[in-house]
């Protein structure tokens, strides 16, 4: 069972770590929760490890079409169970008697209220949105980092987990550093000198031009 707290109330230094190193990649949520787990089933200090959605996209599912009568329908009921929240407020300090009406008066208030403004809305759109819809951001892949202190035993607790995608994590790893070795001897190399001009009167060999030019 895991807990955990929203992000907006969590301090900035809490979600970050001084020297993280990769435990592994995951394709869903679940995978990367049950790998921190398992490393918490083992007496790991999960305190130094951090789960970093990547690749974030935003999912837009289409729910219907959105037509007047629906505009103005779901505003009325909004705004009737705004009045009846009003009106029930107002009758727990009413004394004559009257606190059912005022609440059934408020309903209606609220009512209408929330029918006119909802089509308001509606035709300052000018229907560019005629549809209903739920969208929701979610991550493609799942990094589980950890402090470069704990990693070792990290990986090796992940390893006795899953022996298969451990050497598999460990292999891409292997490629990584190869390709940034390669690209940084790539910028080391020294660039080939320019061709020495030629004094005039005399030609370059058949085949090569001549960088020097007489003012």
């Amino acid at each position: 069972m895991s807990m955990s707290s929203p992000a907006g109330r969590v301090p900035q230094s809490r979600l970050t770590l001084e020297y993280p190193m990769s435990l592994g990649v995951f394709d869903t949520y679940e995978e990367a929760q049950k790998a921190v787990d398992y490393l918490s089933d083992k007496q790991f200090p999960v305190e130094n490890v951090l789960i970093v959605g990547t690749d974030l996209r935003q999912l837009e599912r289409v729910t219907g079409r959105l037509t007047r009568s629906k505009v103005a329908a779901g505003g009325a009921i909004s705004g009737a169970w705004l009045g009846a929240f009003v009106g029930l407020i107002f009758a727990l300090f009413a004394q004559d008697g009257f606190a059912l009406v005022r609440v059934v008066l408020t309903m209606a208030f609220g009512a209408l209220f929330g029918l006119v403004w909802a089509l308001v809305g509606y035709q300052v759109t000018g229907g560019n949105r005629d549809f209903m819809s739920i969208s929701q951001v979610v991550a493609t892949r799942y990094e589980v980092l950890t402090e470069h202190k704990h990693v070792a035993r990290a990986r090796e607790l992940l390893h006795e987990m899953d022996p298969m995608r451990a050497a598999e994590e460990q292999a891409a790893r292997a490629r990584e550093a190869a390709i940034r070795a390669s690209q940084a001897q790539q910028t080391q190399s020294p660039q080939p000198p320019p061709p020495a001009p030629y004094p005039p009167g005399q030609q370059p060999p058949p085949g090569q031009s001549s960088t020097w030019r007489s003012s």
